[in-house]
């Protein structure tokens, strides 16, 4: 019924730049939280960056003034504008998003499938 689709993934050298999106299509109604994730390869998965139905966001200290999260509510998408990438940025990345559907009051937690990031030179 509804999934989160990612896209802007690939490759980037040191201190390039990259920028993902992530839309949800289906029966949605509104978006309350979303979120960006990573997993790096024999790491467990964490926060990158979060932002609220209303425009509140909070990073990991680890991306703090580089990485910068966005939404476009009419697009039901969410953005990660990262900068200054390093090559421990590394990672798999996740988009998360509470949806509630059409006709529903409950909301639910959708995942997309995630784009590999690399950093290398």
């Amino acid at each position: 019924q509804v999934q989160l689709v990612e896209s802007g993934g690939g490759l980037a050298q040191p201190g390039g730049s990259l920028r993902l999106s992530c839309t949800a299509s289906g029966s949605v109604s509104s978006i309350d939280d979303m979120g960006w994730y990573r997993q790096a390869p024999g790491k467990q998965r964490e926060l990158v960056a979060h932002i609220t139905s209303d425009g509140n966001t909070n990073y990991a200290d680890s991306v703090k003034g580089r990485f910068t999260i966005s939404r476009d509510n009419a697009k039901n998408t969410v953005y990660l504008q990262m900068n200054s990438l390093r090559p421990e940025d590394t990672a798999v990345y996740s988009c998360n998003a509470m949806i509630r559907l059409v006709l529903g009051v409950s909301l639910y937690d959708y995942w997309g499938q995630g784009t590999q990031v690399t950093v290398s030179s």
